[in-house]
């Protein structure tokens, strides 16, 4: 099935059934504010290491419903200790750095190009996306970052300098604001947020979410 070519200077894209099998919607376009909050309220998201900018909605979508977060007794013991201190956009474009950075077992290079960051810093000053800091001895050890657009939030990536620190970060956000969520999309499968309770829905069960409470 062909890709569909994205054009800069209109804001559309194709409907998500036409996606390939492993999620691949379409090519092109840019990052500009006004798309990515179109593609995130479409259940579609950016990821590519390098241009074209590359369009994903797979199926099904891999996310956590807050009431389904599931913690460990080693990790609430380790929250009890107070060993971290976690804040909310307190160090954006340090926590969005990092994750650019930081090194992944079975990953050559990183997916948040130069255009990523700035894309993403400007939709954090516009008030959409957000960062979760995980600190330890007033030193930046881990946190995540994301958008957030009514009751969703759309995670795009987390980093961990210190055993534990993304999971302490994310489990204090979940828990501090699953009152205010209806749904936290992971968009693909990790180990990681799998033993935190994130599963599997089919796309047409994510959208329909999307659509009733990303406004």
């Amino acid at each position: 099935m062909p890709l569909f070519y994205l054009p800069e200077d209109e804001l559309v894209f194709p409907p998500l059934s036409l996606a390939e099998p492993d999620g691949l919607l379409a090519v092109g376009g840019d990052l500009s504010m006004e798309r990515l909050l179109l593609a995130y309220r479409s259940g579609i998201f950016p990821w590519y290491n390098r241009k074209p900018i590359l369009w994903w909605s797979p199926d099904p979508r891999f996310v956590l419903f807050p009431a389904e977060l599931k913690v460990s007794h080693s990790m609430k013991q380790l929250l009890k200790q107070n060993r971290f201190r976690i804040t909310y956009n307190q160090a954006f474009p340090d926590v969005i750095s990092n994750c650019r950075s930081i090194e992944r077992d079975g990953q050559d290079g990183t997916w948040i190009t130069r255009d990523m960051l700035d894309a993403y810093v400007r939709l954090h000053k516009a008030g959409y996306a957000l960062s979760v800091e995980c600190w330890e001895n007033d030193e930046l050890v881990g946190g995540l970052y994301g958008v957030r657009i009514g009751k969703c939030f759309f995670g795009e990536s987390m980093f961990a300098k210190t055993s534990n620190a993304s999971k302490a970060a994310f489990i204090t956000f979940v828990k501090e604001h699953a009152p205010e969520l209806e749904v936290i999309d992971c968009q693909v499968h990790t180990h990681h947020l799998a033993s935190l309770g994130a599963r599997f829905i089919s796309r047409v069960s994510f959208v329909d979410i999307v659509q009733r409470y990303a406004q």
